[in-house]
Parts: C-alpha cells; sequence; structure tokens
C-alpha cells in the first residue's frame, strides 16, 4: 500500500513485536504529522493484534515481509517515500540463539544490510534530511561485574549468538554512517518489560506459570542482575533521539532499576498474593531452580547520562507502580485466553 498522499512517512520494521507494538501507537500520538508504514515477517514474536488501536487510523499502514528479502525491501522504498527508518526487527531471545544461531546471523545482520543499502539507495548520499534509527541491546557490551555501567565508550564484548549478531549490525550501522554519510543513530537498551511482550520472557513466564499453578523457572541461582526499563519510557526515548539525536552518536537507555531474577520473582508473586491470591500459600512456594543458560552474563546496568544531558530524558522511576500494572495487563491476557 502506498502512503506517497502523506507528508512524511516513517518506515518502523519489527512493528508488531514487543517495543514496537508499543512503540507504534505512542509515535503516533506524539508525531501528528507522520505516518507510519510498519513492516513486520510476523514471526512467533509478531502479533498484530498489539496493533489494534492504530489498525484503522489512516496515519498508520502494515506490510507483511522479511527484512533478508532485498526484493520486498526495495519495492517499500520505491513505491513509498519513506523519510526515515525506525529498524526494531530482530531475532531477541538468547535461549534461541544458543540452539538455532543462523536466524539470528540471518536476521539481525544481513536484515539490517539490506535495509541500509535500501535506505543510501534510495535516499542517496550524505543525505542529512532521512534518518535511519537502530533499535539495539546492552548485551552487546558483554557481562559487568558487581561494580560499573555500560556508557556509550564501553567496548564491545557480546558473550551469545544474540549479542554478537547485535554487535554486528550496530557496526554495519556506524560504518554506513561514516562511509555513505548516512543519517544514523544508535540506540542500545537495558532489559525491556511490560505489555505486549512474549510469553517467553521472564516476566511474562513468571506471571503465567505462577497463575497456573506451576514451578516457576528460575535460571541458576537466580542473582543475574539486569537493569530493567519500563517500555513506554523506552518509546519515549527512542522519539527524542529519532527527532535531537545527533547523526552518528550512540545513546543508551536504561531503567535506573537492578534486580536480579529471584528478587524480580518474588516481587511479582508478592503483587499476584495481594490481588489474585493462591488458593493457599504464597506463589513464592513455586519458584524453583533450573540449569543455568550458557554464558549467562552475570549483570547489565546502564549509565544514561549522555540521554539525559543532551536530550533531557531520563526515566520516569516509578518500577513497583509499573510492575503492578504489567501483572495486571498479563492476568488479563492469561484469562482471556482460558475463555
Amino acid at each position: 500500500m502506498s502512503l506517497n498522499n502523506l507528508q512524511k512517512t516513517i518506515l518502523v520494521t519489527g512493528g508488531a513485536g514487543f517495543i514496537g507494538s508499543n512503540f507504534i501507537p505512542y509515535f503516533l500520538e506524539a508525531n501528528k504529522h507522520l505516518s507510519v508504514l510498519n513492516l513486520d515477517k510476523l514471526t512467533y514474536a509478531g502479533n498484530l493484534d498489539n496493533l489494534c488501536v492504530v489498525a484503522n487510523k489512516k496515519r498508520y499502514s502494515f506490510i507483511k515481509g522479511d527484512i533478508t528479502n532485498r526484493q520486498i525491501v526495495e519495492k517499500v522504498f520505491k513505491e513509498n517515500q519513506i523519510d526515515g527508518v525506525i529498524h526494531f526487527a530482530a531475532e531477541s531471545h538468547v535461549d534461541n540463539s544458543i540452539h538455532n544461531p543462523g536466524s539470528f546471523i540471518k536476521t539481525n545482520i544481513d536484515g539490517t544490510f539490506v535495509l541500509l543499502e535500501a535506505a543510501k539507495d534510495s535516499w542517496g548520499e550524505h543525505n542529512i534530511d532521512k534518518r535511519f534509527h537502530h533499535i539495539s541491546t546492552d548485551e552487546v557490551y558483554g557481562s559487568l561485574g558487581q561494580f560499573g555501567f555500560f556508557t556509550e565508550e564501553t567496548p564491545y564484548a557480546p558473550n551469545s549468538p544474540y549479542s554478537a549478531s547485535k554487535a554486528a549490525s550496530d557496526f554495519l550501522v556506524r560504518s554506513y554512517g561514516k562511509t555513505y554519510g548516512l543519517n544514523v543513530v544508535t540506540t542500545n537498551c537495558s532489559n525491556n518489560f511490560g505489555p505486549k511482550q512474549h510469553d517467553e520472557k521472564l516476566i511474562p513466564t513468571v506471571i503465567r506459570k505462577a497463575i497456573e499453578l506451576e514451578k516457576i523457572p528460575i535460571y541458576g541461582n537466580g542473582k543475574n542482575i539486569r537493569d530493567w526499563l519500563y517500555v513506554i519510557d523506552h518509546c519515549e526515548g527512542i522519539n527524542e533521539v529519532f527527532h535531537n539525536g545527533k547523526s552518528g552518536e550512540t545513546y543508551l537507555f536504561g531503567g535506573n532499576n537492578e534486580y536480579n531474577n529471584l528478587q524480580i520473582a518474588n516481587k511479582i508473586c508478592s503483587i499476584l498474593d495481594i490481588i489474585k491470591p493462591r488458593p493457599f500459600g504464597s506463589y513464592m512456594e513455586q519458584i524453583t531452580f533450573v540449569t543455568d543458560r550458557k554464558g549467562h552474563d552475570y549483570r547489565y546496568a546502564i549509565n544514561a547520562h549522555k540521554c539525559k544531558e543532551e536530550l533531557g530524558w531520563e526515566p520516569s522511576g516509578n518500577f513497583d507502580s509499573v510492575l503492578k500494572k504489567t501483572v495486571q495487563w498479563y492476568i488479563e491476557k492469561y484469562n482471556k485466553l482460558k475463555k
């Protein structure tokens, strides 16, 4: 579907996934002068039901397609006046990358390459009016010890096929900025949480297993630490960087919410004990430790000082309230699925 009749069109890849499907409604509401063309392959992690709130909006359109398919991507650029790209599409589950790394190499590296080539060919070199915004992860920086934080200057040290493929895509984006003058920005974020996340991730898994009265699996001893970022805070940051970030720069988003996996599970169980009590005892009794993930990074944490100083962005800082809101969203989701 062509959107040439609209003034500005932003191509969002992977918009039916977790972060993308939260971002698109936010972005359309925050930018009344922009339209969104969502290109998504609709793998197991993509769900158009997540976008029902914008499905009938004139400023939104969807194309099913694989970013690794050069013909499809080139056609999208040719038939639509694409004024910018916000690139979410990626294979993202670490466990899956351990068992099937090939799909991560193809989507995360080859797919990013195809998009960069299409943008360069469509926009021309040294075009500062159109922007390519690449969404990445803090996992490219490897693992932290007990102290310290990732910053934009932290050396890359990926430890899983997933993080290695994202690191490679980050470098590709950087190279197209340096070599061809493409107007690129990259953002790396800490662990997102919130509505619409796939069931395979930690927080939805804990909630689902708890309310089904099944064992709640926690890797190793549960002491691995993550910095948790509410997805809407992330969306606000992406919007700010896309519009106001400096070309060629990298920006890091963190939530200032460091908790280990066991603490997260306990927090969720405590919330459930109040809003959906078990027939007897606490949901914490269901927590079970399982064999640790291969190459499991110990700790991620981000210093987002650059975003605050240059762009005025910082996380909202209300972790417990948005975690409760998230738990309630998943309870409603799983109740509907049962019905």
